[in-house]
Parts: C-alpha cells; structure tokens; sequence
C-alpha cells in the first residue's frame, strides 16, 4: 500500500494543468482495461445468463405497433 499512497501524494500534488492531463491519461487508461475487461468476461461466457435473460425479457415483452 505504500506505492498507492506514494502515488496520491504524487497525484494531490500536480498543479491544475497537469492534474487535468493526468485526469484525461487516467480516463483513457481506465476505459481501455473496462474494455480488456468487458472481453475477457464475453469471452468466458460471463455474461451469458445476463444474455439469455435479456433475450427471454424481449421475447415476453408485449409488443405494441407503433
């Protein structure tokens, strides 16, 4: 734990141009491992329940004309 609270130290003390730099870094970085992520689990078959009840709600759903 001693490396994340280096690392907030690091961080608290970044003045405001370079905190909004690091802030864009750490958006882009955060979503690319959602994303690595996301795979891995569809690729597991992880979200194949959420899947099927998905497609079970759709298919029971009363449908209207529009």
């Amino acid at each position: 734990m001693a490396d994340v609270k280096s690392l907030e130290e690091a961080v608290e003390a970044l003045d405001p141009g370079a905190l909004a730099e690091f802030r864009r870094w750490f958006a882009a970085f955060d979503a690319a491992a959602w994303d690595r992520q996301l795979e891995t689990d569809i690729a597991d078959g992880k979200l194949d329940a959420l899947l099927a009840e998905a497609e079970d709600d759709y298919r029971n759903q009363p449908h209207r004309s529009l």
